[in-house]
């Protein structure tokens, strides 16, 4: 069953950023995830949640999140993540 990463990201070096961008794109790839939403307009119906920048993966199973998470080629990125934004991570399982 497939399973859903919600990020919402703020941003704050968009050039390293960029260059985190492009060394996370092969790791998703081998972890069989897709992009649903990078980015773009929103809109809040309800709530007080501002989101900075919402991205939605899709990913082939809960158990591939956890291990694309885990993995050491992501752990190694995950300090380059830190320095150039801050972020709320949520996976869900779909239906």
């Amino acid at each position: 069953m497939a399973a859903y990463v919600i990020s919402d990201l703020d941003i704050f070096d968009i050039e390293h950023y960029l260059a985190y961008q492009q060394a996370l794109k092969p790791l998703l790839e081998e972890a069989g995830a897709r992009y649903l939403v990078r980015g773009g307009s929103f809109t809040v119906y309800q709530g007080e949640h501002r989101p900075q920048c919402l991205v939605l993966m899709e990913f082939p199973s809960a158990e591939a999140v956890a291990e694309f998470y885990e993995s050491p080629g992501y752990q190694s990125l995950e300090p380059q993540r830190r320095a150039c934004s801050s972020a709320s991570i949520i996976a869900v399982e779909g239906l």
